[in-house]
């Protein structure tokens, strides 16, 4: 069911590779560590952050945490970007197709987080604050599979000091 998606997408993350010095940039071979997993950090720190604001900051809260939404999508393009990345050289069709429902999930839960910043940019608040947190549940599950496919399929970026 998911092989076609994998075939579809292949040649897409071959061409975000693209060449030794690309893949080794965007996998964090200069950092010596996958930095896939370090960027999650950033868009997931910051919904969670607004979560908070909303769930207990109250209305002078709500321009802060509409702007953290704003700023987790942002983020969420080049940890996407290190994620294609990382996907492109998993060499096991099992690990790809946990990998494209990972992506897929991701992808639900930015435009959850862009329809939460659309509607309290409406200045409807309380419908964004609803979508962020379904996004987050979203998020959530997709996580999920990215950790399983870290540290059940060992599946990340080796840098050659550690192996």
């Amino acid at each position: 069911m998911l092989d076609p998606a994998v075939r579809a997408l292949s040649p897409v993350a071959g061409a975000l590779i693209g060449s030794e010095e690309r893949r080794r940039l965007l996998q964090g071979d200069w950092l010596g560590h996958a930095i896939h997993p370090l960027l999650t950090d950033l868009p997931l720190g910051l919904w969670t952050s607004a979560s908070v604001l909303d769930l207990v900051g109250g209305k002078d809260s709500r321009p802060a945490a509409r702007r953290l939404v704003g700023l987790g999508v942002l983020s969420a393009a080049p940890t996407a970007i290190t994620g294609w990345a990382e996907w492109g050289s998993i060499p096991r069709r099992p690990e790809q197709r946990v990998g494209v429902v990972h992506a897929v999930g991701n992808a639900a839960a930015v435009v959850g987080y862009a329809a939460s910043w659309q509607a309290r940019r409406r200045g409807e608040h309380g419908r964004g604050r609803n979508l962020a947190l379904g996004a987050a549940i979203v998020a959530a599950a997709a996580g999920y599979l990215g950790a399983h496919l870290n540290e059940v399929r060992e599946v990340a970026s080796e840098h050659p000091a550690f192996e």
